[in-house]
């Protein structure tokens, strides 16, 4: 297996240049003054919905539109005279037809050719679309056609193709608990609290009580792309976004289409894909759903497995809705309510009474709202509200079995969480002459939400011993600005600053002693904060085919209810909360060059450096099973990040990337001991290549490897709680057999490597997954 990703890299890195990329369209002569309409549509016939067209005459005086349902547009020029036509669209080069005055109308047929990465178009890292070759921050993308090649099951499998990304420890969302699923980019501060922010088209989808992020309810099936913004990000989105930002947008609505994935895996594991949308005049509406279940794989070494040890499995289902409403070209709307329900069963039985399992289970609801206006200054005007209510119920399992063998387990704590959460946001944004585009806005969200808790006696696990009742409220409120312009004509700045105030309030944590009824109730102070945090960054080209670009940039982390308030334990091992936890800081930078090394062959390297203050990190007091959340003190994490892109002609496309990354410990006062340690949870060099290879008259083929060196599992460094390095390899093969059907069947971890996530014990990701299906498409007019 490591030679198949040895032949890949070396593949990534010899390969010969690819053919010549597309001319830009001749000169046309088009009507001035009069409306010009035309269809749009790719390579291959599909018309794209949803394109961006802008008239643009000598002046600067612009006039927008968007394709319909049909790929056709239609829009008047502001002026007479010359025009230039400009057709954008998200994972497409950018198209431009350049015009003269004629007295014939014109009918304008625009085929958009796929765009390179330095092309391609993103709206996260400045809340505003520009492309990717003109920002200075790295951002990773992933196109609709990548997301459904792959054969990953769930988001989070899928994503580790970039390197930078890793959930807290390395289980895929398949089989690991909800709590340990946040999301880290180049290990900063990993933890099953997310250091980075997770958006669903620019809503918040991290869960509000504890920062997690539940994969299996993304509608991937949905998706047009997702973007992913490395380095500090609370300069424009607050808490949450101190390590990056990933966004998953979504696709707009198109007339009488129907698209259905369905397939079955091994470990009996079916699963079904369903999106259906359609458009009548202005109002465009979108349905997807996904529902998946597994009899699940044994996560626990065969040679530690007892008694205890069972399958760890997961039952999940959501679906989504989203009306668009557009009365004219200054003004879209829209609504989205969703539901989402999982189930997991954990790997572990008790031996000692009543027969229950380790499990857990989610319900969410939740609904969000926005419009986005076009004034008559030419600035834009956008607002967005969303509110969700989610319950949260597992149970742990002691194993007090002291010989290793796992023979015994019994019931140690069952819990609750309820949460709700509400929130809003509003932007401004304009272009000014000279070349300065400022935005600002404001965001606010309250968070409400409990730890209910019954723990059970130390013997049997049958007694109830303690109630607890546990939480707060949190209320965050942020303001920002920002301006994004060209000094000189090969040099893009972008300055943006937010202050953040949050409060956490009527904090509890109550205990109840069942046999005696003793109460104690502590009074738990409200904490405030304010927080400041600046960017700066700077994107120069220094020629058509190279640009060099940094950034200096400050972010924080408000400590979420989870981690105030909430306790967990993970196999033997037992994490405390703590109430007295203060925000995290961050300060941070990176230097980067983008090359076009020759045609369609891109490379981009970024060197970066991040200190952090107060992080959060769950320390060992009582060696080796009782932890406690605490503020460390002081880490750094420093690296290399690279990758490289090859496209050969239509049909081939390879890319290879790697990151460099040193996460350590730099000062904390209440345990010297712990200064030059690594962090736990993050590995040194991590890596990954793709191919595709994609002809619609024969066959499709995605294959991709995914490498981690070693990496601790403790604080401490313990060297018996080492993670090994390990790599897998994934393909999947697909082809179209009919019209609008197509025929798939994929494997993850091809060679069934055994590649371990977690000790205490000793615990292994997943197995081999073989899964075969199909694929219906289908659009009308």
């Amino acid at each position: 297996m490591n030679r198949v990703a040895t032949l890949l890299i070396v593949a990534a890195l010899i390969l010969p240049a690819s053919l010549a990329r597309a001319q830009a369209p001749s000169q046309t002569s088009v009507p001035a003054g009069t409306v010009i309409s035309g269809v749009v549509h790719d390579a291959s016939g599909r018309v794209v919905v949803g394109a961006s067209v802008t008239t643009r005459v000598p002046s600067g005086a612009e006039r927008h539109t968007t394709t319909d349902s049909a790929g056709r547009f239609s829009v008047a020029p502001a002026a007479p005279g010359e025009v230039t036509l400009i057709v954008t669209a998200p994972g497409f080069a950018e198209w431009r037809l350049p015009a003269v005055a004629s007295t014939s109308a014109a009918a304008v047929d625009v085929q958009l050719e796929p765009a390179g990465i330095q092309e391609q178009v993103t709206v996260t890292p400045t809340r505003s679309q520009q492309q990717l070759g003109t920002i200075p921050a790295s951002v990773s993308v992933l196109n609709q056609e990548e997301i459904q090649r792959r054969p990953a099951i769930v988001p989070d499998d899928l994503l580790r193709q970039l390197p930078e990304f890793s959930l807290f420890r390395r289980s895929s969302s398949l089989s690991a608990h909800p709590t340990s699923q946040g999301v880290s980019l180049r290990g900063i501060g990993p933890s099953g609290v997310s250091r980075s922010l997770v958006l669903l088209d620019g809503v918040p989808f991290n869960d509000a009580f504890g920062g997690w992020v539940y994969w299996t309810a993304l509608p991937m099936e949905s998706a047009e792309r997702v973007e992913v913004v490395n380095g500090a990000s609370s300069s424009l989105y607050g808490s949450y976004a101190m390590g990056g930002v990933l966004n998953v947008v979504t696709r707009s609505a198109e007339r009488r289409s129907f698209d259905t994935k369905v397939q079955y895996g091994s470990r009996s594991s079916p699963k079904v894909d369903v999106r259906a949308s359609d458009v009548w005049g202005k109002v465009g509406v979108t349905v997807d759903g996904s529902a998946f279940d597994t009899d699940g794989y044994p996560n626990v070494l065969s040679s530690l497995r007892g008694p205890v040890d069972t399958k760890v499995a997961v039952q999940f289902g959501q679906m989504s809705g989203k009306a668009d409403y557009d009365p004219n070209d200054h003004v879209h709307t829209f609504v989205r309510t969703g539901y989402f329900h999982e189930e997991r069963h954990n790997g572990k039985m008790t031996t000692v009474g009543p027969p229950t399992e380790e499990m857990n289970d989610t319900t969410w609801k939740y609904v969000t709202g926005g419009v986005r206006l076009r004034l008559p200054d030419t600035s834009t005007l956008q607002g967005t509200v969303f509110g969700d209510q989610k319950t949260f119920n597992s149970n742990f399992l002691a194993i007090p079995d002291a010989t290793g063998r796992r023979a015994i387990g019994r019931l140690s704590l069952n819990q609750t969480v309820p949460t709700d959460a509400v929130g809003g946001m509003a932007q401004w944004s304009r272009a000014f002459r000279g070349n300065h585009a400022i935005s600002a806005g404001t965001d606010l969200r309250w968070v409400d939400g409990d730890s209910i808790e019954d723990a059970f006696d130390a013997v049997t696990g049958t007694n109830k011993t303690l109630h607890r009742v546990a939480g707060g409220t949190q209320r965050s409120l942020g303001i920002f600005v920002q301006d994004v312009f060209a000094p000189v004509s090969n040099l893009t700045v972008t300055a943006s600053a937010r202050l953040d105030r949050w409060r956490n309030y009527d904090a509890h944590n109550t205990e109840t002693t069942l046999s005696t009824g003793a109460v104690s109730d502590p009074v738990l102070a409200d904490k405030k904060d304010s927080v400041a945090s600046p960017r700066l960054g700077a994107l120069y080209r220094v020629h058509e085919r190279v640009s060099v670009w940094g950034d200096i940039a400050s972010g924080f982390r408000a400590p979420t209810l989870n981690e105030l308030y909430r306790r967990f334990s993970q196999g033997a091992v037992v994490t405390l909360a703590n109430p007295s936890l203060g925000p995290e800081r961050l300060t941070g930078g990176e230097l980067g060059v983008n090359t076009i090394v020759a045609r369609n062959v891109t490379w981009r390297s970024t060197w970066f450096d991040n200190r952090v203050k107060d992080p959060v990190a769950n320390v060992t007091i009582t060696p080796p099973n009782l932890l406690q959340r605490q503020n460390l003190g002081r880490t750094r994490i420093w690296g290399v990040q690279t990758d490289v892109d090859y496209r050969i002609g239509r049909t081939l496309r390879v890319g290879g990337a790697y990151i460099y990354d040193v996460a350590t410990v730099r000062e904390n006062q209440a345990n010297p001991a712990l200064v030059g340690l690594q962090l736990a949870q993050v590995p040194t060099h991590r890596g990954s290549v793709q191919l595709q290879y994609f002809d619609p008259r024969f066959l499709t083929i995605a294959l991709d490897a995914q490498m981690s060196g070693a990496q601790f599992d403790d604080d401490l460094n313990t060297p018996s709680r080492v993670l090994p390095r390990y790599s897998v390899v994934n393909l999947s093969l697909s082809r179209e057999i009919v019209h609008s059907f197509e025929a798939f069947a994929a494997v993850q971890n091809m060679f069934n490597e055994e590649y371990f996530v977690g000790t205490l014990p000793t615990l292994v990701g997943a197995p081999r997954l073989v899964s075969a299906g199909f694929r219906v498409r289908f659009q009308g007019h």
